[in-house]
C-alpha cells in the first residue's frame, strides 16, 4: 500500500457520496413532474421505515425470561405517549431512549 493509496480512497468515497446526493437533483429537477411512482413511493417508504425499526427494536426480547421485555414496551409505551402529548418527534425518541437506558441500568440490573 503506497502513501497516496488513502489519499485515493477518500477522494473516491468523496466522489461517490456526492454524486448519491446530487443524483436526485439532477434526476428529477425543480420544474419537471415527478413520476408516479416517485411520488408513491416518497409518502410510503418513511412509515415503511418506522415499522422495520419497530421490528428491529423489538426482535431480540424475550417475554419468557427476566425482565420479561418489561423495560422495551415502558419505553415504548413512553415514546408513543410522549409524542401524542407533544407532537415532537425528538423529543419522544431521545426520551424513549433515556428511559430504557435508566430501566435497564438502574431498575432491572
Amino acid at each position: 500500500m503506497t502513501d497516496l493509496h488513502p489519499l485515493w480512497q477518500v477522494l473516491i468515497m468523496a466522489a461517490v457520496i456526492a454524486f448519491t446526493r446530487f443524483l436526485p437533483f439532477i434526476a428529477f429537477p425543480e420544474g419537471r413532474k415527478r413520476p408516479r411512482v416517485i411520488t408513491y413511493l416518497g409518502s410510503v417508504l418513511p412509515y415503511a421505515i418506522i415499522g422495520m425499526l419497530v421490528v428491529y427494536c423489538f426482535k431480540n426480547v424475550s417475554v419468557f425470561t427476566y425482565p420479561y421485555g418489561l423495560p422495551e414496551l415502558i419505553a415504548a409505551v413512553f415514546v408513543v405517549g410522549t409524542y401524542v402529548w407533544l407532537r415532537r418527534v425528538l423529543v419522544s425518541v431521545f426520551g424513549g431512549v433515556a428511559v430504557y437506558m435508566l430501566l435497564v441500568q438502574l431498575v432491572f440490573v
